[in-house]
C-alpha cells in the first residue's frame, strides 16, 4: 500500500496583496506559491519592506489579498473573495499568534491571561482553566500560574504568549518576530519548543525573523525579496 503523504496546512497560488491604486499603487506581495507542512517549523527571512509581515498577515487573515488563493488546514479561505463569513471566528479555530513582545494583559494573572482566549471562543470557566494549567505545564511555567506578567522573566514571558497562542488547540501558528528581545540561550528554548508544538501536535510554525541566531533551528527557510519568494 503507497503512504499518502500528508496534506499541507497552508496552501497559497498565486497570493497577491497591493495597496492604493495607479500612481500609488505599491505592491507587497507578487504571486507567492507556498506550500507549507504540518509538523514544520519555517522561517521567513528578508529584507524590511520584502513583505514577510504582509504574508504573514495574509495567512492570519488579518489582512485582504488581493489576489490568488489561500487554503488552510484543507479549507478554501480566499479566492477572490473571503469564503468565510466569521474571521473572527476562523482565527480562533485555526491560527495562533505569537508577537516579539508579548502583549500579556498586565491586570491579569498568567492564568487568567492564557484562559482569556477560551472564554471568548465561549469556553466555560472551568475547562478553560484547566486547559490554561495544562498547556502551562506543557510549556514548563506551571509554577507561575498566580504570578502577574510583570514578575515574569523575558523568557517566562514569551512561553507564556504561547501557551496563549495555543490555547484552541490551532494547528497554524504564526510567530512574528518571537526571540529579537531574547538573549541565544532563551531565544534557543523558545525556538525548541515551538518545535515541540511542530512536532507533538502536528502543527505547522511560521516564524519571521531577522534573528541569526536561530535560523539553524528551521525545518525550511523561504527568503523574500520585493514581494516574492526568491529562495526556499
Amino acid at each position: 500500500m503507497t503512504e499518502t503523504s500528508p496534506a499541507p496546512l497552508v496552501s497559497m497560488r498565486g497570493l497577491a496583496k497591493h495597496y492604493g491604486e495607479g500612481s500609488a499603487r505599491v505592491d507587497a506581495l507578487k504571486g507567492v506559491d507556498l506550500d507549507l507542512m504540518p509538523g514544520e517549523v519555517v522561517g521567513l527571512l528578508g529584507p524590511s519592506g520584502s513583505g514577510k509581515t504582509t504574508l504573514l498577515n495574509l495567512i492570519g487573515c488579518i489582512a485582504e489579498p488581493s489576489g490568488g488563493t489561500l487554503l488552510l488546514d484543507g479549507e478554501r479561505i480566499w479566492d477572490g473573495r473571503w469564503l468565510r463569513p466569521d474571521l473572527r471566528r476562523l482565527r480562533l479555530e485555526k491560527i495562533g499568534f505569537i508577537f516579539q513582545f508579548h502583549n500579556l494583559l498586565p491586570f491579569l494573572d498568567v492564568t487568567d491571561n492564557v484562559a482569556l482566549v477560551l472564554d471568548m471562543a465561549g469556553i466555560p470557566r472551568r475547562p478553560a482553566i484547566e486547559r490554561a494549567h495544562e498547556l502551562l505545564d506543557y510549556l514548563e511555567v506551571g509554577h507561575r500560574k498566580t504570578a502577574r506578567p510583570s514578575s515574569l522573566s523575558g523568557g517566562e514571558a514569551q512561553r507564556v504568549a504561547i501557551a496563549r497562542a495555543l490555547a484552541n488547540r490551532p494547528r497554524i501558528i504564526l510567530a512574528d518576530e518571537p526571540t529579537a528581545a531574547l538573549d541565544g540561550q532563551r531565544a534557543g528554548i523558545v525556538m525548541d519548543l515551538l518545535r515541540k508544538v511542530a512536532v507533538d501536535r502536528h502543527a505547522t510554525v511560521v516564524v519571521v525573523t531577522h534573528d541569526e541566531k536561530i535560523y539553524d533551528r528551521f525545518d525550511h527557510i523561504f527568503t523574500l525579496r520585493d514581494g516574492r519568494v526568491v529562495d526556499g
